[in-house]
C-alpha cells in the first residue's frame, strides 16, 4: 500500500470518545528488578500518542502527549528525567515521527515542544531536544511561555496553535502553577489539563486563581464538545477517596487517567464546600491539597 501523502483534513465532524481501556504501566514490588519499558506507548489514534513515563525511574510517572499536524507535531511535558540513558525520551519520539512520516510523508517537518506547566517532572527531558534539527523548545517559565501564547498581554484570551490543519486551544490556567497551561484539541475532543486535573492530589498553589481557573474551564467546555480529560498523573488508588502515599514506586490497583466535565463540576463543588478556609478534602477521584 502507498504512503499517505494527502493533507490530512482535521476539520472534522464533532469528535466521538476512543475507548481508553489501557492498563498504564504502574510500577512494581521491587524497582530493581521492574520490567516494564522506560517508555509506555499508547497510540489514541493514527495522529495522537500517550506516553508514561516508568515509576521505577521516576515515582511521578507522568504522562506525555505527542500531538501530530500536517506541517508539524507537538510534544507535551517531557518527563521527570533529564538522562536520556535512564529516560530515552528523545529517541522515543524520533521513532515515533519518524514512523509517522513513513507513513505520511513530508518536508520539513517540525517539532514544536510545549508544556502544561514547570514543575520539574514535566521539563526535565527538555534538554534532550535542544540539538534537535527543525525543533523549538519553548521553555515553561512564566515569561517565556506567556509571551509565546500571548497571555502576557491578555491571560483571559484563546491562544491557538496550529499543528497544520489541526489547531490547539491553549487557556491560562493558573492555580496549580503560575505559568499552567490547558490545551483543548478539536480533533480527538480531549482536554489536557496538566496538574491542574488529574486522578489525584490538586495542589493548590494559589487558591482564588485555582477557583477562577475551574470556572473558566467548565464555561469553556460548555462550548465544545470534550470526550476525556486528561491530566498528567494519576495518584488515586480504586478506593474511592484513597490515594497512594507520595514517593510510592507501585501502583497496582490505579483508576483510568481519563477524566469528564463532570468531575470538573465536582471539584468546583468540594472548592466551595472549603470555602475561604483551604483544607485538605477528599472525593472519589482526586484530593484538594493546598499548597505543595
Amino acid at each position: 500500500m502507498a504512503a499517505d501523502t494527502s493533507f490530512i483534513d482535521f476539520d472534522s465532524p464533532a469528535p466521538l470518545p476512543r475507548a481508553l481501556d489501557v492498563r498504564w504501566i504502574h510500577g512494581s514490588p521491587s524497582s530493581k528488578h521492574n520490567t516494564d519499558p522506560d517508555i509506555q506507548v499508547h497510540a489514541y489514534d493514527e495522529h495522537t500518542v500517550i506516553l508514561r513515563q516508568n515509576m521505577a525511574i521516576d515515582y511521578e510517572a507522568p504522562f506525555l502527549f505527542l500531538l501530530f499536524g500536517n506541517t508539524q507535531a507537538v510534544l507535551i511535558d517531557t518527563g521527570a528525567t533529564a538522562s536520556p540513558e535512564f529516560f530515552p525520551l528523545r529517541q522515543v519520539v524520533d521513532e515515533l515521527v519518524d514512523g509517522w512520516l513513513a507513513r505520511h510523508p513530508r518536508q520539513d517537518y517540525h517539532l514544536l515542544v510545549l508544556h502544561t506547566h514547570g514543575h520539574g517532572d514535566h521539563i526535565a527531558g527538555d534538554s534532550q531536544f535542544t540539538d534537535r534539527p527543525d525543533t523549538s523548545v519553548v521553555d515553561a517559565d512564566l515569561a517565556t511561555a506567556w509571551k509565546y501564547f500571548g497571555f502576557d498581554e491578555d491571560p483571559t484570551a484563546t491562544a491557538r496553535v496550529d499543528l497544520g490543519g489541526r489547531t490547539l486551544e491553549c487557556l491560562a490556567t493558573p492555580g496549580h502553577h503560575e505559568a499552567a497551561v490547558t490545551f483543548y484539541d478539536p480533533w480527538t475532543g480531549i482536554l489536557l489539563t496538566g496538574d491542574t486535573v488529574y486522578p489525584g492530589r490538586l495542589y493548590i498553589q494559589d487558591w482564588s486563581a485555582f477557583t477562577r481557573t475551574i470556572d473558566r474551564l467548565i464555561e469553556f467546555c460548555r462550548h465544545r464538545p470534550v470526550t476525556h480529560v486528561l491530566g498528567c498523573h494519576i495518584e488515586m488508588t480504586t478506593e474511592p477517596g484513597v490515594d497512594y502515599p507520595v514517593r510510592t514506586t507501585h501502583q497496582p490497583h490505579e483508576p483510568p487517567l481519563q477524566m469528564t466535565t463532570g468531575h470538573l463540576h465536582e471539584i468546583r463543588a468540594a472548592l466551595s464546600e472549603i470555602g475561604d478556609q483551604p483544607r485538605r478534602l477528599a472525593y472519589p477521584l482526586f484530593i484538594i491539597c493546598p499548597n505543595h
